[in-house]
């Protein structure tokens, strides 16, 4: 007796329970088919994506770091510079800068408040620009440091660069700009910022509480602002306790013999001693207010320059070594005619009319 396969024949040549078998492997390979599989790796294109994000996140990075290291620098250097809080007397103080600023900004009126507590402002401008400059750094609170730093460039283009012309010859307005680009962007990569965003995602992600996140995100954030303003703030006390020379106070007694006087008509007047050759006295000009300096470039060849800097209202150095340079951006011009030797200032010095009389020197009007 023969005994064969179970089933009987189809007319496609295959046996019934061979077609079952069959049928049951394509369902099983059907449902295997319906599971989840590992996810393709990323293409060219995502790859490029993913790349042009990454840039584009850090393509801000290098502003941000000049910015954070320039504005912490000039707070140092302000605190760090023993004319800048030296007061009244010293013509490159923050006292005489604001003075001869307040002559030319159009919101002159806005800075009375600075003239009568020059070293509260003073103070309080040098510990801003070093709050800012390190808060960017950091990345921590970005958008306050740049909307912090937008203020103290818009305060310094109203009241030093404003009258610069033309316009891109300022320092102030470019800053201005770049602040703002932060301000918009923020400080999300390589910051503070960055990384506690990044926690409050993952924080998330765990089942936290969005206002639990929220807390946790803001007292860190809180907690770093402390302990980076103090570390600011230590730094800025130490610079300019230990770095800045005092200038020394002056003697209090009667006037010299050759300090500059004024005659009952208003004629502002010194002795011809107080002004060696390549050398100069200071007077103030009773039409403005402004201190002029009496130069002798040569032997018996005297003329008065304003100390006022064409390029944005700056008080310039007294004359040294046959030049006047400008602290605020470096202007240089000669000390016997007041052209411009180094830009950015373009206009040379006003001079003024120097008349000898006897062993006096007569400070005459403006030159126009």
């Amino acid at each position: 007796m023969r005994i064969g396969p179970v089933g009987k024949r189809r007319g496609d040549g295959k046996r019934e329970g061979d077609a079952m078998m069959e049928g049951t492997r394509d369902s099983v390979e059907s449902e295997g088919s319906g599971s989840e599989q590992p996810p393709a790796p990323p293409g060219r294109r995502e790859r490029a994506a993913r790349r042009r994000a990454l840039a584009s996140g850090y393509a801000l990075l290098p502003l941000r770091l000049f910015l954070g290291v320039t504005f912490s620098y000039a707070g140092l250097d302000k605190l760090a510079d023993r004319h800048y809080l030296a007061g009244r007397g010293d013509l490159q103080s923050f006292y005489a800068q604001t003075l001869a600023a307040k002559a030319h900004s159009p919101v002159g009126a806005l800075l009375q408040p600075a003239l009568h507590a020059p070293t509260f402002f003073a103070l309080l401008i040098a510990f801003g620009e070093l709050a800012v400059g390190l808060g960017t750094l950091f990345g921590l609170w970005g958008r306050v440091a740049a909307l912090g730093g937008a203020a103290l460039s818009l305060t310094l283009f109203l009241t030093v660069s404003y009258n610069v012309s033309p316009y891109y010859l300022g320092n102030d307005l470019p800053y201005l700009m770049a602040w703002t680009a932060l301000l918009l962007a923020g400080t999300p990569y390589l910051s503070v910022d960055g990384y506690l965003a990044r926690r409050a995602e993952r924080d998330r992600t765990r089942g936290m509480t969005e206002d639990a996140v929220r807390r946790r995100t803001f007292v860190d954030g809180s907690i770093a602002a402390v302990a980076l303003g103090g570390g600011g703030l230590l730094l800025g006390s130490l610079t300019a306790t230990f770095l800045r020379r005092k200038p020394k106070p002056a003697v209090a007694g009667t006037p010299k013999a050759g300090a500059p006087t004024a005659s009952g008509g208003g004629a502002v007047s010194v002795a011809v001693g107080q002004v060696p050759v390549g050398g100069s006295a200071t007077v103030t000009d009773p039409a403005t207010g402004d201190a002029v300096y009496l130069v002798q470039p040569s032997a018996g060849q005297y003329c008065g320059l304003s100390s006022i800097c064409t390029h944005s209202g700056c008080t310039v150095n007294p004359p040294q070594g046959g030049q006047l340079l400008c602290p605020c951006h470096g202007s240089r011009f000669d000390a016997a005619t007041g052209a411009v030797l180094a830009g950015p200032a373009v206009t040379p010095l006003p001079k003024y009319t120097v008349t000898r009389n006897g062993d006096r020197l007569d400070l005459g009007p403006q030159q126009s």
